[in-house]
C-alpha cells in the first residue's frame, strides 16, 4: 500500500509538466497576405481611400497630405492635356497611398474617373500620370418571371436590375402594348452581367436572347449580327428572322401609362348631351413631365401651341404617314428638324382641352386620320436569306436553353 501511494503525486508531476511545456510552445505567426490592387502592393503603404468632396480641390487634398506645392504646379501644368486637375469631380473616388512613415506623405495619388477608368500620379522620383482600366469580365447569366402587377415591379420581385425592365421595353416596344401586360404574362433571358475585378457588379450586359409570352402568344427575340458585316447593326429577330423592329412603336410613351381614351369616331360624352363627338386620336394618361417619343423617323413640320390642341408636335415621316402629339408641358423640337424613332420630342402635359395630363397621340395615312392599332403597318426588313445558316446555328442552342428555363 505504501508503494501504490508513492508513485502516484510522481505520476501526477510528470502530467502537469507535460502540461507546462506544452503551453509555452508558440504558434509561428501567419505570414502577411498581400493585397494587390491598381498594380501596386498596398501592404507597402498606408492607405487612405475617400471622395472628393464639395470645396476639394487636387492641390488642397494633396497639400494637406505632405506633397510639395512644386510637385502639384508640374502636375497641374506639365500634365494638363493628360490629367486636368480642375475637371475632378464631387462624389468620385481616389485613393492615397502614403509613405510607412513618420511624415505619412502621399507618393501615389489614383482618381477614379468611374468604376471602370481611373488615373495614377505617381509622385515618387520623376512625376509620372498613367491612365489604366480595371479588368472587366462578363458573366452570362438566366433569368425569368411571371409578370404580377407591372414589369418593373416583377423585376423587383425577381431581384433583378430595373434597367432589364427597360431593355425588354426596348426589344419589344414595336411588337408588344406593354400598357397592356397582364398578370401571368412571363418572360425569360439570357443575358450577360458586367463584373469589375471579377467581383464588383458593373450592371447588366447584353441581353442575348428573350422570351415574352404576352396573352398566351410566344414572342422569341435572338440578338444578331453577321459575321464579318461591320456595317450592320446587331438586331433582335424572332424564331423565322424577322425583325422585331417596325417602322412605328407602338406606343410615344415607354412606361407607366394607361390608355384613357382610344380613337373612337362614335363617342358620345355626357357633358355635350351625349352627342356623338369624334375622338381621332388616343389618349396616354401619364403623369406631367413623362418623355413623349418620336413613334418613327421624320421630320418636325409644326412645334407649337394652338387653340384646343395646346402644346404639341407634327412629324412626317414618309409620303403616306404623319403622326401627332398633343397637350404637351413643353416641346423638345423645332420645325425642319430631323428625328429619330425614339427621340424625345418633349414632355406630358395639360396644355389646351384637357381634364388631365396625356398625350393625344394621333396618326394620319395618306391625309386621313386613322387608328395606328387597327392599321397593318410597315414591318423592318427581315435577315436577308444568305445570313440564315449563320442565324439559325447561331439561335437554335439559345431557344433549347430558353425553353428549359422554368418560371
Amino acid at each position: 500500500m505504501k508503494y501504490l501511494f508513492f508513485i502516484i503525486p510522481v505520476f501526477l508531476l510528470q502530467f502537469s509538466c507535460s502540461n507546462e511545456i506544452k503551453d509555452d510552445v508558440q504558434e509561428p505567426e501567419p505570414e502577411e497576405k498581400l493585397i494587390e490592387e491598381y498594380g501596386y502592393i498596398l501592404n507597402n503603404f498606408n492607405v487612405v481611400r475617400d471622395t472628393i468632396r464639395p470645396g476639394d480641390t487636387f492641390g488642397g487634398i494633396l497639400g494637406e497630405n505632405g506633397v510639395s506645392q512644386n510637385k502639384i504646379f508640374e502636375v497641374a501644368t506639365t500634365f494638363k492635356d493628360s490629367f486636368d486637375v480642375r475637371k475632378i469631380k464631387i462624389g468620385d473616388p481616389y485613393v492615397l497611398l502614403n509613405s510607412k512613415d513618420s511624415l505619412n506623405q502621399t507618393q501615389v495619388f489614383i482618381y477614379e474617373k468611374n468604376k471602370v477608368d481611373y488615373a495614377i500620379i505617381d509622385f515618387r522620383d520623376s512625376i509620372s500620370v498613367v491612365h489604366e482600366k480595371k479588368p472587366v469580365s462578363y458573366i452570362e447569366k438566366e433569368a425569368s418571371g411571371v409578370i404580377t402587377s407591372s414589369l418593373y415591379e416583377t423585376m423587383a420581385e425577381n431581384n433583378l436590375s430595373p434597367y432589364m425592365a427597360d431593355r425588354l421595353a426596348n426589344i419589344y416596344a414595336w411588337t408588344i402594348n406593354f400598357f397592356q401586360i397582364q398578370p401571368g404574362d412571363n418572360f425569360k433571358v439570357i443575358y450577360t452581367e458586367k463584373f469589375i475585378s471579377d467581383t464588383i457588379s458593373g450592371g447588366l450586359g447584353e441581353i442575348k436572347a428573350a422570351y415574352f409570352e404576352h396573352k398566351g402568344k410566344p414572342i422569341y427575340a435572338f440578338r444578331f449580327k453577321p459575321e464579318g458585316e461591320e456595317d450592320m447593326p446587331f438586331d433582335f429577330y424572332d424564331i423565322e428572322g424577322n425583325n422585331l423592329k417596325r417602322a412605328f412603336l407602338k406606343s410615344p410613351i415607354k412606361f407607366n401609362y394607361r390608355i384613357s381614351s382610344k380613337y373612337n369616331l362614335n363617342r358620345r360624352i355626357a357633358y355635350y348631351g351625349y352627342k356623338v363627338r369624334p375622338h381621332r386620336g388616343t389618349d396616354f394618361a401619364a403623369n406631367i413631365g413623362t418623355p413623349i417619343l418620336a413613334t418613327a423617323d421624320g421630320t418636325v413640320t409644326k412645334a407649337e401651341r394652338r387653340g384646343g390642341n395646346g402644346i404639341y408636335v407634327k412629324i412626317k415621316h414618309s409620303k403616306t404617314y404623319e403622326t401627332q402629339y398633343l397637350h404637351m408641358k413643353k416641346y423638345n423640337v423645332k420645325v425642319g428638324q430631323y428625328v429619330s424613332q425614339g427621340d424625345v420630342i418633349g414632355w406630358v402635359g395639360m396644355t389646351g382641352n384637357t381634364g388631365g395630363p396625356h398625350v393625344c397621340y394621333r396618326f394620319w395615312k395618306n391625309g386621313k386620320e386613322v387608328d395606328p392599332f387597327k392599321e397593318d403597318l410597315p414591318n423592318s426588313k427581315p435577315l436577308e436569306s444568305k445570313y440564315h445558316e449563320a442565324f439559325f446555328a447561331a439561335i437554335y442552342p439559345l431557344k433549347d436553353r430558353l425553353d428549359c428555363i422554368k418560371n
